[in-house]
């Protein structure tokens, strides 16, 4: 076993030979023990004439977790996947509550149509984000939608269990009182019922959102994973900064989308405020 540190050259070392690919990180250095084993594979394949030692201000020849210089040097990368997850995250939070919206209406209207509702939107949850793509693989293919959809049928349960306990926490004395001023069933919807179970209903889209985001890294056996992208290649060849960069992005992404949401909260139920004080 030796160690060396060479410009990765696009091959992959097995007990049988050399193989020469292309490489999907170039110029990226590699200090890592090469031990020719078909089994051992080295993050970043390289071809040296001899053992050299990595520079010491050199973070990415030294693999190292917390590395400055990926993030100047993978900026563009970082940028791209960053877009590509907020896309993911937004459409299909704003799909899913475009769906659940009204599918809590209809089982705050009749009964009987809570169960069926809520039923289906808990089956649909339960299921394993793999096999929830697998299933829709035939129908979407090698896509984002297909990312998409999954991420949109998972958010329902929690959009639609949070929008109808907001309707259902309406005092019935209020909806006589609005019907006594001459409310109609619309005007009744939308002037008095969905803005008091706007609380209960923003909890949800947050709650939502925040799995949207960790949600859509599994995308990435799809290619369309946006950040989770960058953790399934870096977790393959080994590459630490990438792994921790892409992760801590995500935790990021999710926290500022929380904090947002709960501001937007505050901002239109301005009555809640004033309960609490």
């Amino acid at each position: 076993m030796r160690h060396a540190l060479c410009l990765v050259e696009d091959a992959t070392e097995t007990a049988s030979g050399t193989h020469w690919a292309q490489n999907p990180y170039p110029g990226v250095y590699s200090a890592t023990p090469r031990t020719g084993h078909q089994n051992e594979p080295t993050p970043w394949p390289t071809r040296c004439n001899g053992p050299v030692t990595a520079p010491p201000d050199d973070c990415l020849a030294r693999n190292e977790w917390i590395c400055g210089e990926y993030l100047s040097t993978r900026r563009h990368i970082l940028v791209d996947a960053v877009g590509q997850h907020l896309q993911l995250t937004a459409i299909s939070v704003l799909i899913g509550l475009a769906i659940a919206l009204p599918l809590a209406v209809v089982a705050r209207r009749w009964g009987w149509a809570a169960g069926p509702v809520l039923a289906v939107t808990t089956i649909l949850y339960t299921i394993p984000s793999l096999a929830m793509f697998s299933l829709l693989l035939p129908v979407y293919g090698l896509s984002a939608t297909l990312v998409v959809a999954g991420l949109v049928l998972y958010s329902l349960t929690l959009l639609v269990r949070n929008i109808l306990a907001g309707l259902r926490a309406v005092p019935e004395e209020t909806r006589q009182a609005a019907r006594g001023m001459g409310y109609g069933p619309i005007r009744l919807l939308l002037t008095v019922e969905l803005p008091l179970a706007l609380p209960a209903a923003m909890a949800g889209l947050r709650i939502a959102t925040v799995s949207a985001v960790s949600l859509v890294t599994v995308g990435a056996i799809v290619g369309f994973g946006g950040l989770g992208n960058l953790i399934y290649a870096g977790m393959n060849t080994y590459f630490k900064a990438q792994v921790l960069t892409a992760s801590v992005l995500c935790v990021v992404i999710a926290i500022v989308a929380d904090l947002l949401l709960l501001l937007v909260q505050r901002l239109i139920t301005p009555w809640t405020r004033a309960v609490r004080g």
